[in-house]
């Protein structure tokens, strides 16, 4: 099982949701660094479950506990280990999927990728509480990178979107309602909607932008390590996500040249931006802005026929604490892949012009 991401700036974490506790460690922090924890400990609270009513009602506090590579306050250039209780398991609601699965989960490709050993309590290891850690991880990386401005907000909830250029926003509002969207009164409408769908015991999907700014130009390999495939790598390994776009996307396709080329001003700054920030997979100094779709989550409070492991069908209705739509609390963990990304780059860049030692 692959439990680690990054090359020099690395995070590797262990842990099951209704396991005594998750946590990871840090690899490759540079020494010397003052943490500021109530920073980590805020990114941690934006992604807890509990925190508002369109979520699950799972309730963990989610403090981080830090073991080692950290002294006075600073960081010491070893690994830094830390830890996450879990609090609030309640195993018992997932005995009804102890010999069957749940359709579109991963309960099914985990039984037979592991050969029947599967932990069936909240997911296990496939469980979305996995993405804690990596919060912890992007919030240090964030304060690798103090220059570099990371925004993520809802701009989708099922067929509600908030269609607005992300240059017309103010990214302080994302916070002031539990939608996470920037806008007050589409986040009412996606605040209702979720109630609505959560009554039926049902499950939305939806969509977060995110934005990336000054971001130097320089980041990025040409060939096998772009800027753009780490980011999409990084995003399609959050739990749920079915697509990822970056710049143009998919509406760049039915362009012409003439218009979707970027030109550029004396100062290497485009006029335009339909690159997203990234050319030939490298940055080029401009924004850098993306899209990640969610999908439903996938254990719904109805009734379905599934199977069992000896392929018998069978009905099953989830149970237990589930979030009707994930993306609200999925926005600290976009920011936090794309926070590990450009410190991960960023020392590769800089390692790339070390000189040879004569």
């Amino acid at each position: 099982m692959s439990n680690s991401f990054g090359k020099l700036f690395k995070v590797s974490t262990f842990g099951e949701s209704h396991g005594p506790a998750i946590g990871g460690v840090i690899d490759g922090c540079p020494p010397g660094i003052t943490l500021d924890f109530e920073a980590i400990q805020n990114e941690l609270n934006r992604r807890k479950p509990g925190q508002s009513k369109i979520v699950t009602q799972r309730k963990e506090p989610d403090e981080v506990t830090f073991l080692s590579g950290i002294f006075e306050g600073k960081t010491t250039g070893a690994s830094i280990g830390f830890v996450i209780n879990n609090t609030n398991q309640k195993s018992k609601d997932y005995s009804h999927i102890a010999t069957s699965f749940r359709p579109s989960h991963a309960d099914y490709t985990y039984d037979k990728k592991y050969e029947g050993n599967r932990d069936y309590r909240g997911g296990g290891r496939t469980s979305a509480r996995e993405t804690a850690n990596w919060v912890v991880a992007g919030a240090i990386a964030k304060q690798i990178l103090p220059t570099i401005n990371i925004n993520a907000y809802t701009s989708a909830i099922g067929p509600i979107q908030l269609n607005r250029p992300y240059q017309e926003l103010d990214f302080n509002q994302v916070e002031a309602n539990i939608a996470r969207c920037p806008d007050a009164a589409i986040a009412e409408e996606m605040i209702d909607y979720v109630s609505q769908i959560k009554k039926e015991g049902d499950t939305v999907g939806g969509v977060i932008s995110c934005v990336l700014q000054n971001v130097p130009a320089g980041l990025g390999e040409p060939i096998f390590n772009k800027l753009h495939a780490a980011l999409g790598q990084a995003m399609m390994t959050i739990n749920a996500v079915k697509g990822f776009e970056y710049g143009s996307g998919f509406e760049g396709a039915s362009m012409k040249g003439s218009d979707h080329n970027d030109l550029f001003n004396t100062d290497g700054s485009t006029k335009t931006n339909y690159s997203g920030g990234i050319q030939g997979g490298i940055s080029n100094g401009m924004d850098i802005y993306f899209k990640v779709a969610f999908k439903p989550v996938a254990t719904l409070i109805q009734k379905q026929m599934t199977i069992d492991k000896e392929g018998n069908e069978v009905e099953m209705m989830g149970k237990g604490r589930h979030d009707p739509c994930v993306v609200p609390r999925a926005i600290p963990i976009v920011e936090a892949m794309a926070a590990i990304v450009l410190a991960d780059f960023s020392m590769l860049n800089q390692a790339r012009k070390i000189q040879t030692i004569s």
